[in-house]
């Protein structure tokens, strides 16, 4: 008990020692530049972060936003081809919605991949022994193939939630749905906020941390059971 407390502690520290030296190197940059337009300190962005979660609006923002990227990677993570639907896409599809269908086609095809290629690999011998002992195709399925390919798919499902992030919120910026976190970036750059800039990419780079945590909680307390 004592040497993972101490091991966790470490590991704390190492990551808030990362973090005092890139906020270190953040303000040499702000004074070398000494042009708060295009760097802000970060004194003025967490005035500005702390400035937005004051309102309702910033809130809706980030919720709407989490429910769009949220829908999107869920979606993408069935295997459902519909590569013939990109080009429709924009004719289709509300602002509101393309996020979704955007973090869907990036998701899609690293799952449908990786389910695939583990399906493929599975060793003969595993499927002979299943018809040695007369499986049947939900036994062999559940028993064998699931189990054999799941860690390839969960690690591949958490590479995908990066890019299901990413591309949701870039899609946010193009299209400009109503409330979200892309559309804030949008409008601060258009009126040159630099400060609100910084402070909502930094939300962005927490909510995706969050998110990716509360997921690997999720699938090791389901591990567990």
């Amino acid at each position: 008990m004592m040497l993972s407390t101490i091991t966790k502690g470490k590991a704390i520290f190492k990551k808030l020692a990362v973090l005092f030296f890139w906020l270190l190197f953040w303000e040499i940059a702000v004074i070398i530049f000494n042009n708060e337009i295009l760097l802000p300190s970060p004194i003025a962005t967490a005035k500005t972060l702390l400035s937005l979660m004051q309102t309702g609006k910033f809130y809706l923002a980030v919720i709407l936003s989490l429910l769009r990227i949220i829908g999107g990677y869920v979606l993408g993570i069935r295997a459902v081809p519909v590569a013939s639907f990109i080009i429709l896409a924009f004719v289709w599809f509300k602002s509101d919605i393309l996020p979704v269908f955007i973090c869907f086609l990036m998701v899609m095809p690293m799952i449908w991949n990786s389910v695939q290629n583990g399906l493929e690999n599975i060793d003969i011998k595993y499927l002979e022994l299943a018809q040695v002992y007369r499986l049947g195709y939900f036994k062999t399925l559940t028993n064998i193939k699931l189990p054999i390919i799941l860690p390839s798919v969960i690690s591949t499902a958490f590479t995908a939630l990066g890019f299901a992030w990413k591309s949701g919120i870039a899609a946010e910026v193009i299209c400009k749905p109503v409330s979200s976190i892309g559309g804030m970036l949008r409008d601060a750059q258009v009126y040159i906020e630099m400060p609100e800039v910084f402070a909502v990419t930094a939300v962005v780079a927490l909510l995706s941390i969050l998110l990716e945590s509360t997921i690997k909680h999720f699938i090791k307390e389901k591990a567990n059971d």
